[in-house]
C-alpha cells in the first residue's frame, strides 16, 4: 500500500529544485541561492531525499500534538461554564471571569477558538464596519464629560426593566459616575451630577444629546413669557439652571454617533453588567446600584486610559452651601397676604422671623428635593415654614367626600334597587353635600 504525503507550496518547491539537482541541471550553488540556504544545508537536504524520498521534505513536527495545547479537560470546562454559569458573555469577558473566578488563564483568542469550535458564537454581534475618522480625546481629566441613560433588561427576568444613566469622562474612559433609575428623568440626573461633582469635582463641559430634560425643545410660541421674547431664547430647565449655578457648559449633540464613547460603554455594560448583576443575584433597584457601585472600580482599572495631560481640569466645588440646596428643583412663587405659598397642592405657612415681619407679596424661591421635602427661600436665607391650615373650600370638599363614603357604604350593605339608585344619586355630594340630609339621611 503506498503512503500519501502531502506538500505545502514552500515543500513543493524544495522538492522541484532537488530533483533537478539530483539530474544535473542546477549546480549545487545554484540550488543554495534558488532555495535562499547554505550550500551545506542544501547538501543535507539532498542527502535525507535520496535517503527517505520526499517525506524527508515534511516537517518534522507534522502530525504531532502541540506541546503547549489546552488539554480535553481545560476545554470542556469553558465550554460547560461558556453555556451555563456564565451563558451570554462575549468572549473578553468570559476570559476575564474565567480568570478572576475560576483560576483558568486563557487568552482571548484560545477562549475564541475553543467556543467557535463547540458553535458558541459571540452573543454580540458585530455590524458591518463604516470608515470613520477618530476623534482626538480631550487632553485633561474633567475637560469634557458624556451623559445618557440607556433603557435595558439590566435584570434579565428577575426584576422590572431599568435605566442605567452614566457619566463618561473623554480624556481617560472613566466611567466618573452612574445610577440606576425606574426611568430616565430629571431627578436622576440630578442624583447622577451630584455624585460626579461631589466625587471628582465640576467638569468643564457637559455633552448631552436633545432630550427635554436638558433643553427647551419647541420653538418660540406666543406662550413664551415676556422676558423670554425679549432676550430672543428661552429659559433654561431644570437640568440646565443647574448646569448654570453649577458653571459647566452644556453641549448638546446632534447625533447619535456624537456621543460615541458614552454609546459605546453602554454596549460594554450591556455585556459585562448584566452578567455580574445576575452572579450577584441582584432582583431591585436598590441591588442593582449596590452591584453597580462595587463594579465601577474594577471596571475603570481594566478600561480607563492615561491623559494625556496628568493635571486634572476639575474644578473643586465650594460646598458652603449644603447639597440640597444646590440639587434640587426650583420654582419661584409670590407669598399671598396671609403668608402662605402654594406649591402642587401644598400650602405652606411662612412663619415670622427676627428678619422681617411679613413676607406678604414677596417673591420666594420653592425647593422641590431629591427626597420630596419643601423649603422655601427668600433670597439665600431659607426660612421657617409649616403645614398651613386648610381653605374652607378644602373643608368642604372634604367633608363631602367623608358624608358619601359612609352613605354608599350604609347603602350597599342594606342592597336593593331602593339602595343602588340612592348611592347612584349620593354622588352627586361633592358638589351638594346637604343632598344626603334631603333624602332622610
Amino acid at each position: 500500500m503506498k503512503e500519501t504525503i502531502t506538500l505545502n507550496t514552500h515543500e513543493q518547491k524544495r522538492l522541484l529544485v532537488l530533483n533537478r539537482l539530483v539530474v544535473g541541471q542546477l549546480t549545487t550553488a545554484e540550488a543554495a541561492e534558488v532555495l535562499d540556504l547554505s550550500e551545506r544545508q542544501v547538501w543535507r537536504l539532498l542527502a535525507a531525499y535520496r535517503k527517505e524520498g520526499a517525506a524527508a521534505l515534511a516537517h518534522g513536527n507534522r502530525g504531532r500534538q502541540p506541546a503547549h495545547r489546552i488539554n480535553e479537560e481545560v476545554r470542556s470546562q469553558v465550554i460547560n461554564l461558556a453555556t451555563t454559569r456564565y451563558r451570554g458573555c462575549n468572549y473578553q469577558h468570559l476570559r476575564d471571569l474565567l480568570a478572576e473566578r475560576e483560576g483558568i488563564e486563557l487568552s482571548r483568542a484560545s477562549v475564541r477558538r475553543i467556543l467557535q469550535a463547540a458553535g458558541i458564537s459571540s452573543p454580540r454581534k458585530q455590524r458591518r464596519r463604516q470608515h470613520r475618522r477618530r476623534r482626538t480625546r480631550y487632553a485633561q481629566e474633567g475637560m469634557f464629560v458624556q451623559i445618557d441613560g440607556s433603557q435595558h433588561a439590566w435584570l434579565a427576568d428577575r426584576g422590572p426593566w431599568l435605566t442605567l444613566l452614566a457619566a463618561i469622562d473623554d480624556a481617560t474612559g472613566k466611567l466618573v459616575a452612574a445610577v440606576f433609575r425606574q426611568q430616565e428623568d430629571a431627578a436622576g440626573y440630578f442624583l447622577l451630577m451630584q455624585q460626579l461633582v461631589q466625587r471628582h469635582g465640576r467638569p468643564l463641559a457637559l455633552y448631552h444629546d436633545r432630550h427635554g430634560i436638558f433643553a427647551q425643545t419647541g420653538k418660540a410660541t406666543e406662550a413664551d413669557t415676556l422676558e423670554e421674547q425679549l432676550t430672543g431664547k428661552q429659559s433654561p430647565t431644570q437640568f440646565g439652571r443647574l448646569l448654570e449655578e453649577l458653571e459647566i457648559t452644556s453641549i448638546a449633540a446632534r447625533s447619535p454617533q456624537a456621543k460615541g464613547r458614552v454609546e459605546r460603554l453602554f454596549g460594554t455594560l450591556q455585556d459585562r453588567l448584566v452578567v455580574e448583576l445576575r452572579l450577584a443575584g441582584a432582583s431591585t433597584l436598590q441591588q442593582a446600584n449596590q452591584v453597580l457601585a462595587d463594579y465601577l472600580p474594577r471596571l475603570n482599572d481594566q478600561f480607563a486610559v492615561p491623559p494625556a495631560q496628568a493635571d486634572s481640569a476639575y474644578r473643586p466645588w465650594a460646598a458652603q452651601r449644603g447639597a440640597g440646596e444646590v440639587f434640587c428643583f426650583k420654582y419661584l412663587r409670590t407669598v399671598g397676604s396671609d403668608n402662605v405659598v402654594s406649591f402642587a397642592r401644598q400650602r405652606l405657612q411662612i412663619e415670622p422671623d427676627p428678619q422681617r415681619r411679613s413676607y406678604a407679596r414677596a417673591e420666594v424661591e420653592v425647593h422641590e428635593r431629591l427626597d420630596g421635602s419643601l423649603a422655601v427661600y427668600y433670597g439665600q436665607r431659607c426660612l421657617l415654614t409649616g403645614p398651613a391650615p386648610a381653605v374652607a373650600a378644602d373643608l368642604r370638599v372634604r367633608k363631602a367626600h367623608e358624608l358619601r363614603n359612609e352613605v354608599t357604604e350604609e347603602l350597599t350593605a342594606e342592597g336593593g334597587r331602593c339602595g343602588e339608585a340612592l348611592v347612584a344619586l349620593c354622588r352627586c355630594c361633592e358638589t351638594a353635600p346637604l343632598l344626603c340630609d334631603a333624602i332622610g339621611r
